[in-house]
């Protein structure tokens, strides 16, 4: 018998986001969601456009390349409030913002 190296379902996007299996569900959600303490099945059932033995490569590709791997996370939060900060820095942001949650919580006529 000869094993043969198994391509990662794993592929990086235009924008440098690393997703699971040709979806949507990338691979933040998958290591965050194992951080937890969710199970491969738990996290394949939170995201079900990605098999269960891709959620299984990925949190392997984590566990094998953990430092590389939380670099990257590190890098997307960064970006990520970078982006949160830019939108609320423009104009009406915050009115906007209460207006959403008033109506969230009924306060406001729609």
């Amino acid at each position: 018998m000869t094993i043969d190296s198994c391509k990662l379902p794993l592929e990086s996007d235009a924008t440098g986001t690393i997703r699971v299996e040709h979806t949507r569900v990338t691979l933040d959600s998958v290591v965050w969601a194992f951080r937890e303490g969710a199970t491969a099945e738990e996290i394949a059932e939170r995201f079900p456009p990605a098999s269960l033995g891709a959620i299984y490569a990925a949190i392997t590709f984590y566990m094998q390349n953990r430092p590389e791997v939380d670099a990257y996370l590190a890098r997307r939060e960064a970006e990520a409030e970078q982006t949160r900060q830019c939108i609320e820095s423009r104009a009406g942001a915050k009115e906007f913002r209460e207006r959403l949650l008033a109506r969230q919580r009924g306060n406001e006529s729609v």
